[in-house]
């Protein structure tokens, strides 16, 4: 943990803080698919992710789902950070997309660390800020926006987080992240290859333009 910390950390966080948390985090390695956080669960922890990409979606009555947001190397999830101080249930589910690595810290820790460390206030308001603008932004795009641009946004916002042009889902996983039918992505991400935006493969997708 150390190591890791430093490697990215120790630009952001004082010396200090990067050994309270080394002290009191606790190391998780996810697998792709495995769940960070999820609808419904007390939160006493928060993740700090190491590495990896997490997809942060929000789940109605029915169980339908869209995605929010998607969380990378140096990120914490803001939602959970304000539900951890309240006491509350978590409202969203948090997803590995690929295998990942996190720093669960423990709410007492991250209530002292407020009023102790400067950087950490300031970390955890970008973060909140960040997370803010973002689901904004998922909801402008859900308003205003046609599903066409609406799926080419979703593939190149992935490709930046995945850190990789060739993005390995399916046109159903595509459809439950949009909230829209497979039919309608499947004939969009048809329309996408032959405008050369995308290459289409068998459960991959290539994007040629982001």
């Amino acid at each position: 943990m150390h190591e890791k910390l430093q490697d990215y950390f120790s630009v952001i966080f004082e010396e200090e803080l990067l050994r309270e948390i080394e002290k009191y985090g606790k190391l998780v390695k996810l697998k792709k698919d495995d769940l960070l956080i999820d609808v419904g669960n007390l939160i006493k922890e928060v993740p700090l992710l190491l590495n990896g990409a997490v997809k942060i979606v929000r789940e109605d009555k029915k169980g339908d789902e869209i995605v929010l947001y998607f969380l990378e190397r140096g990120d914490t999830c803001a939602i959970s950070f304000v539900n951890c101080l309240n006491n509350a249930k978590s409202k969203v589910r948090g997803v590995a997309e690929k295998d990942s690595e996190a720093i669960y810290l423990p709410v007492k820790k991250l209530e002292e660390w407020m009023g102790k460390y400067k950087t950490w206030r300031e970390f955890v308001i970008e973060s909140y800020s960040s997370r803010l603008d973002e689901m904004i932004e998922a909801i402008d795009t859900l308003a205003f926006m046609k599903m066409d641009k609406r799926l080419f946004k979703y593939l190149s916002d992935k490709v930046k987080i995945m850190r990789d042009t060739t993005l390995h889902t399916t046109h159903h996983q595509i459809a439950l992240d949009l909230n829209t039918s497979r039919v309608v992505v499947s004939r969009l991400l048809k329309q996408l290859e032959n405008e050369k935006k995308i290459k289409l493969y068998r459960n991959k997708i290539e994007v040629l333009e982001f």
